[in-house]
């Protein structure tokens, strides 16, 4: 047990007994004689609090972030959150002497009593192998008897009356670690793998394109915490890193620690071809070695790689999904899911059944919008290694960005039919504003000489803007080679600008992009504001920092989604400026002088 902290009426945060924690980012003014200093207007002025940051960095380790309005953000302990922070190896007391440390008041005698709970249940159960089975075992057989007690738990399992012990077959290890996570047990699976075909992935020390290349220390490190060396502690897991961290890279590493046959998941065909140049430029594997299956070729190699959308096309709505035998076609030692916060639901199916395989998952952010953390968590693995984007920004491996959110007035037409639609058209209504292209066409003219991206939701919007800022577009219907020769031209300086669709959101590997403008997103996602800033953070030949300007409709959905979207990147540490931009002048200016 820790010693009782004494709570500091100064500190910023408050420990609330549902479980909610406040965290105050800002306190009051005070001069040297304590009173409350006030601007010209007799308002309290404010500054930063000093152990904001400090407590944000801690809080980030183990609770999730809800709300992050100005001055004050709101976390939650979950379960997951506080089993993903033990995994990493923190305990109960690392945890409950942090928010002690932090909290201005007391903290909850329940809330410690719960996060205790929670991290005597991580690994409290276990899966081993037993000859050619498996055996469920506890160090508390209380434990091991209370999950028996749920008919989802025993259907899956074989128990021994006469010894009490509990057996299962290989393919019923990954429905009982979904079985007992919703019933709050997390299990750790020590049943081990079944060895792949061993294949050789040697890296280069310098790479095709004449570059010297090793592995950075928090790429290897990420790498070795995945694999363990070899032990069945490792070998499943989820490594997150900021986009333009180079997460291919520490896949690279794994499959090097590995040295077995791998098949790779990513998002789409352009991010099947970038991987495979990665593979090719940095690893000694040989064109013949690495294939790629998606809907234009179809190959099998000893290192494949394909797109969650192959594997889960099928020619009917309840058809088979015919290319899930590719799981099958060969002995991989290792499966990597790239984006693992994209991970389709047919695909968590399989990847139940995948559990002899060694499985490495890669995010920037574990928040998955259909809440089935805890799927990620018990099939593909807890989370094994985190650093956070500033913490890579300072060190000079992302570049440092500025985040700007624009709130664009509606023009009266606008108005009058936002106020008379219902709540989805309103979203939509807001998200389209017109007006906003009058600020994009002011924020183009204004950093002419950058590469700038403009990423939205709505093809329409987007075709109006293409048009207008004679810009090209890319959606999900741009023939492959023709995304292909556009991201080459933009590399390459003969395109400054791009208008793209969701599919700018994923694997675009665009080092150069310093400049990103968000016209529209989708609702509130916090993954997808998350994916879009990392398609600008790759770190500059000349140093320069990266722009992020959020464009939403003031006092409108558009503004309270938007909220909910910068959740993710408040949590790593980035803030929004907010500077509100009137309906443009009759000449169509727009005055954006503000931003200096």
């Amino acid at each position: 047990m820790t010693a009782p902290v004494v709570p500091r009426p100064d500190n910023p945060l408050i420990v609330q007994a549902d479980r909610s924690l406040l965290l105050h980012t800002v306190r009051t003014c005070v001069d040297e004689h304590g009173d409350v200093v006030r601007d010209e207007q007799g308002r309290p002025t404010t500054e930063e609090h000093p152990r904001y940051v400090e407590a944000r960095d801690s809080l980030s380790q183990f609770a999730e972030l809800e709300k992050s309005p100005e001055y004050l953000h709101s976390y939650r302990l979950t379960a997951i959150s506080v089993w993903n922070a033990a995994a990493l190896g923190m305990t109960a007391d690392d945890v409950v002497l942090r928010l002690h440390e932090l909290s201005c008041v007391p903290v909850p005698a329940n809330v410690e009593t719960d996060l205790r709970e929670w991290f005597e249940r991580y690994g409290l159960l276990r899966i081993e192998r037993s000859g050619e089975r498996f055996e469920l075992l506890s160090r508390d057989p209380n434990a091991l008897s209370d999950a028996l007690g749920y008919a989802s738990v025993r259907e899956i399992v074989e128990v021994d009356e006469a010894t009490g012990r509990v057996h299962l077959d290989e393919f019923g290890r990954g429905p009982l670690k979904q079985a007992l996570i919703r019933v709050g047990y997390p299990v750790e699976d020590l049943g081990g793998y079944r060895e792949g075909d061993a294949w050789k992935i040697g890296l280069r020390s310098r790479t095709l394109t004449g570059r010297d290349f090793a592995l950075r220390e928090y790429q290897s490190s990420a790498a070795a915490a995945f694999y363990k060396g070899g032990d069945v502690t490792g070998g499943s897991g989820v490594v997150v890193l900021p986009c333009g961290a180079g997460k291919t890279v520490v896949a690279l590493g794994a499959m090097n620690l590995v040295g077995e046959k791998t098949l790779i998941l990513t998002s789409n065909t352009v991010a099947v071809r970038q991987w495979r140049q990665e593979i090719l430029d940095k690893t000694e594997l040989t064109e013949d070695e690495v294939g790629e299956y998606t809907g234009e070729t179809k190959e099998v190699r000893p290192v494949t790689i394909t797109t969650y959308q192959m594997l889960t096309w099928r020619r009917t709505k309840t058809g088979e999904f015919e290319h899930f035998e590719i799981f099958g076609r060969e002995n991989w030692g290792l499966v990597v899911y790239d984006e693992v916060h994209l991970l389709p639901a047919p695909v968590f199916r399989v990847t139940a059944e995948l559990q002899a395989r060694r499985r490495l998952g890669l995010t920037a952010t574990l928040v998955r919008e259909d809440g089935r953390e805890d799927e990620v968590f018990c099939l593909i693995g807890p989370k094994r290694y985190e650093v956070p984007w500033r913490v890579l920004e300072r060190q000079g491996f992302i570049a440092p960005a500025r985040c700007i959110e624009l709130r664009v007035a509606l023009p009266v037409a606008q108005k009058r039919l936002y106020e008379a639609a219902g709540a989805r058209a309103k979203f939509r209504i807001a998200s389209e504003n017109p007006a906003k292209n009058d600020v994009v066409a002011a924020l183009l003219a204004r950093h002419a000489g950058d590469r700038v991206l403009v990423i939205g939701q709505y093809l329409d919007q987007l075709r109006a803007l293409s048009a207008r800022l004679d810009v090209p577009l890319i959606t999900g219907k741009t023939p492959n080679a023709d995304r292909e020769r556009l991201y080459a031209d933009f590399r390459a300086g003969r395109e400054p600008a791009l208008v793209v669709s969701k599919v700018g959101n994923f694997a675009v590997d665009l080092p150069d992009a310093n400049v990103a403008i968000q016209v529209s997103g989708t609702f509130g996602s916090r993954q997808e504001e998350a994916q879009r800033l990392g398609r600008i953070l790759r770190p500059k030949d000349d140093g320069g920092g990266a722009r992020f300007y959020a464009l939403v409709s003031h006092g409108t959905k558009d503004q309270e989604f938007a909220q909910k979207r910068q959740l993710f990147l408040t949590e790593q540490g980035y803030s929004y400026e907010i500077l509100e931009i009137p309906v443009a002048t009759d000449d169509g200016t727009i005055d954006l002088e503000r931003l200096d």
